[in-house]
């Protein structure tokens, strides 16, 4: 069976201050909640240096609802200005029975906002705890210990500018540090949980080191430190799915997955080009895994081998490249889409008529679609046949296009993601679906006359 993966831009949103952050909030009931971070330098007449400069956020606040093809479905409902922000996380469960966001900013604060109702919209945040982590840094990550959904111990791990780890423990209304120690050289980019347990922790630096710390055993040395990575590590995520499983990136351009067990050496190795800023599991499907690539856009892998034990990259299943800035925030929702429209007999040709003579690699096609700035890309043969972007181009004798991979789900049934992303020069949010579908036997897409742009409904 043949698979289609596709992605379709769904709204754009100008955040008028450099955007690198955003985050759905992963509470069932607030699956269609988004957050916004944005980090923007602000120099004056007088401030010849990034030091001197002034660093200004805005957090924004969408919901998003499916009001039909006509109606853009991301509902601003509040924007908050604030110092710069450089990373946001909702912790997965929630506290005091409302979602709890974490908020790292520019000024070296943590600060906790709380997602309440409101008469006016829907929701609103309301700040209920804020903690500086020290004087003159930036506080540069934050990750929860609570990412397999585990109420039963809620802390927080932050780095920052100075090098520094801290971790911090959660009160009603306040966040207090419980320990803070020197990590890494220079910036440490990131730090997250091990998931499976929270009492391990894992950092990479602007050192080109990645370190591993056992906060039973205190912090004067760490559990293990890997210069594996060639450039600055940035980013972290340990598998909810899977124990011993680590996903990290760097500035080197490389995605390597480890098994905590051994951290001598990656279990797998994927080259995706342009720094790897941003690495996040699916929140369900365990054999994904997307990346936020700075220079080089968001991809979504495929895992399934690398993790199985047999080694080599994870396969591209598909590409967002319609920003057109650096490649910094990037999140799944688990809100639930409705299906896509199904292939109709009219655009319908024949997959026994096998691929073009003349196959010369694709082109991309756009389509255009008023009044929700929204538009479908796919990648086509010259014929104008689909071509699923992580298979290898077949050759012209080979043909019915095989399969791209396992499917996701047991039962071979189709995916369909809601994403956001987010870039920093051009200052753009990006809302989008991704559908993985079987493609049924004589189904595929027809490209339209030369001019013609191709409507499509949800």
């Amino acid at each position: 069976m043949s698979w289609k993966s596709k992605t379709r831009s769904l709204q754009v949103f100008d955040t008028e201050l450099s955007a690198d952050t955003v985050e759905w909030c992963p509470i069932t009931e607030w699956h269609n909640i988004l957050a916004c971070g944005t980090y923007q330098l602000q120099k004056g007449p007088d401030a010849v240096s990034e030091e001197a400069a002034t660093r200004i956020g805005r957090l924004y606040l969408f919901q998003f609802r499916q009001q039909g093809p006509m109606c853009p479905p991301l509902n601003e409902l509040q924007r908050i200005d604030t110092p710069a922000i450089l990373d946001l996380k909702w912790c997965h469960v929630p506290v005091s029975e409302r979602p709890l966001l974490g908020m790292a900013t520019a000024s070296g604060e943590l600060q906790l906002h709380r997602l309440l109702e409101s008469q006016e919209s829907s929701c609103v945040l309301k700040n209920v705890g804020c903690l500086e982590l020290g004087p003159d840094r930036l506080a540069l990550s934050l990750d929860w210990s609570t990412g397999r959904a585990d109420s039963s111990d809620v802390r927080i791990v932050s780095s920052d500018s100075a090098g520094c780890v801290n971790v911090l423990s959660l009160g009603e209304d306040s966040v207090t540090a419980t320990a803070q120690w020197k990590a890494h050289d220079f910036e440490a980019w990131i730090s997250a949980f091990s998931y499976w347990d929270t009492q391990l922790v894992y950092s990479g630096g602007d050192d080109c080191k990645l370190k591993g710390w056992d906060l039973r055993m205190g912090s004067s040395s760490p559990t293990f430190t890997s210069k594996r990575h060639s450039m600055g590590v940035c980013s972290l995520h340990s598998s909810p799915h899977r124990e011993h499983i680590l996903a990290t990136g760097s500035y080197d351009e490389q995605v390597l997955l480890w098994d905590e067990r051994n951290m001598r050496q990656p279990i797998s190795e994927s080259a995706l080009g342009g720094g790897v800023w941003r690495l996040k599991w699916h929140p369900t499907h365990e054999h994904l895994l997307l990346a936020a690539c700075m220079h080089n856009d968001f991809h979504i892998l495929h895992c399934q081998q690398a993790l199985e034990g047999s080694g080599g990259a994870c396969s591209v299943l598909a590409s967002y490249i319609l920003h057109n800035s650096l490649a910094y925030g990037a999140d799944w929702s688990q809100f639930t889409l409705e299906k896509p429209r199904p292939c109709s007999p009219l655009e319908a040709t024949k997959l026994t008529q096998g691929p073009a003579e003349s196959h010369t690699g694709g082109h991309l096609r756009i389509q255009y679609e008023s009044p929700t700035a929204s538009f479908d890309t796919s990648l086509e043969d010259d014929l104008g046949r689909y071509i699923p972007e992580s298979s290898p181009q077949p050759a012209p004798s080979s043909g019915a296009s095989p399969p791209l991979c396992p499917t996701l789900t047991g039962d071979g049934a189709a995916v369909s993601c809601l994403m956001a992303s987010c870039s920093f020069y051009d200052h753009m949010l990006h809302v989008w679906r991704w559908d993985w579908s079987p493609l049924e036997e004589g189904c595929t897409e027809k490209a339209p006359d030369e001019g013609e742009s191709k409507e499509t409904v949800d």
